[in-house]
């Protein structure tokens, strides 16, 4: 239960000498500040397993809160604005055995950048913070790491590319399509599903999801003669309101899928977990599969003639419309198996999971070449290990501004892309 401030809420006109307070320490793992957008989340564990009963406090802007973690050691406290907050554990209610690692900040300064949803790890154990591993050990788990993140962007970035191939749409809403498998294989699973079951219905959900996009609202636009920048208008839209119908009916937490948790394998002096093993696995698998229909089927051959000249393929007897639609599912299926293994990377699902990854799914059909399939799976691998190694140097909280560096350095020498052709405009 919260307490009596809690219940009143945060009141922007308040003075700074008395902010309103949220207590929740009540109810372990409770969310405090469940009508604000804005959170702060983390997971704490150590080799033990998840740490249950940790008190989480968040100060800042004139607002306290304070949590526990929940039994899988997930905590979420809800912020009235965006800003700088204070996080606080409180090592007192730590269970036996259960130690900071050493040089972990605490308290720590969280700060929003551009995201409703910051979330904030806390290392234990002994030896964990001090890296007495090699330069190229460390280089080749991280190079591993990108290798799967970069097969997972891959996913999405495909199913984006093979969209703007075959229309021309640069489509702002593919983010929310990848967040609607992830909250759909959650809410399927919540049914009591087993996750094996829920997770290919996930995905099926998703290529119906764009089967109704194009049937609903691409298709009447193209026979209307829309252009494609309003068409792109129309996609932000688009994405804003399926963003806020998600979080309208999942709710701002985070929450996780089963078995987020994994155990990491030991290959040499590289490891990796479990989830993204599979991960790994499951994406190139589909990749090539999705390569093997494009190259070796005749929808593939309609696809790609499509891609390449859509009314000289209408011309050699092609139902264009019919390969679009297809197209459609084909992308919002692999959105949707793009977002439940993003959901386990993280882990978690959130409503804006898919608006997080968006930038990086850009710039790997950037670097790749717009409209080019293998071009965007490249470019994700590139997209991927860029981000993964660059924690090497950089704050984990910084290593998604290279998506944003990459982009811009592509446009500005090779706008075409890496497997891009140029094309002359006007």
């Amino acid at each position: 239960m919260l307490s009596a401030p809690a219940a009143q809420g945060y009141h922007p006109g308040a003075p700074a000498t008395a902010p309103s307070t949220v207590a929740a320490s009540q109810l372990p793992g409770q969310i405090v500040g469940q009508e604000f957008t804005d959170r702060i989340s983390g997971v704490l564990r150590n080799a033990d397993g998840p740490l249950a009963d940790v008190t989480i406090s968040v100060s800042g802007n004139g607002f306290d809160g304070e949590t526990t973690s929940a039994a899988n050691g997930s905590w979420s406290v809800g912020v009235p604005e965006q800003g700088a907050y204070e996080v606080t554990l409180d090592v007192d209610t730590l269970p036996e055995g259960a130690t900071l690692a050493e040089g972990q900040a605490n308290p720590r300064t969280v700060t929003f950048a551009g995201t409703s949803n910051v979330t904030t790890l806390f290392l234990f154990g002994e030896g964990i913070v001090t890296n007495t591993t090699s330069f190229w050990d460390t280089l080749a788990e991280r190079s591993l790491a990108g290798l799967s993140f970069g097969l997972l962007l891959a996913l999405s970035a495909v199913g984006l590319s093979l969209i703007f191939g075959t229309t021309g749409l640069t489509n702002f809403a593919h983010g929310e399509m990848v967040t609607f498998g992830a909250v759909v294989a959650f809410g399927f699973a919540a049914l009591g599903l087993p996750i094996f079951v829920a997770i290919p219905l996930a995905v099926v959900a998703g290529a119906l999801l764009g089967w109704v996009q194009d049937a609903g609202l691409w298709k009447p636009l193209r026979r209307r003669g829309t252009g494609l920048v309003p068409m792109m208008i129309v996609s932000i839209g688009l994405a804003l309101a399926l963003r806020y119908i998600i979080q309208f009916n999942f709710g701002g937490a985070t929450q996780q899928l089963p078995g987020a948790q994994s155990a990491r394998l030991d290959f040499g002096p590289v490891s990796i977990s479990q989830n993204n093993l599979n991960s790994l696995l499951i994406s190139l698998a589909i990749i090539l599969l999705v390569g093997f229909l494009l190259l070796r089927t005749r929808l593939g051959k309609a696809t790609r003639a499509v891609s390449d000249n859509p009314a000289l393929a209408a011309a050699s007897g092609i139902d264009v419309d019919r390969v679009i639609r297809i197209v459609w599912m084909v992308g919002g299926a692999l959105a949707a198996l793009g977002g439940i293994l993003w959901a386990y990377y993280r882990p978690g699902v959130s409503f804006n999971m898919g608006q997080q990854i968006l930038l990086l799914i850009f710039a790997g059909v950037v670097l790749g070449g717009l409209g080019t399939v293998f071009g965007a799976l490249i470019g994700s691998i590139i997209v991927g290990l860029f981000v993964e190694i660059s924690t090497i140097w950089l704050e984990a909280d910084l290593k998604y501004v290279g998506a944003l560096l990459i982009m811009i350095l592509v446009l500005l020498f090779r706008p075409q892309g890496i497997l891009g052709r140029k094309e002359r405009v006007g």
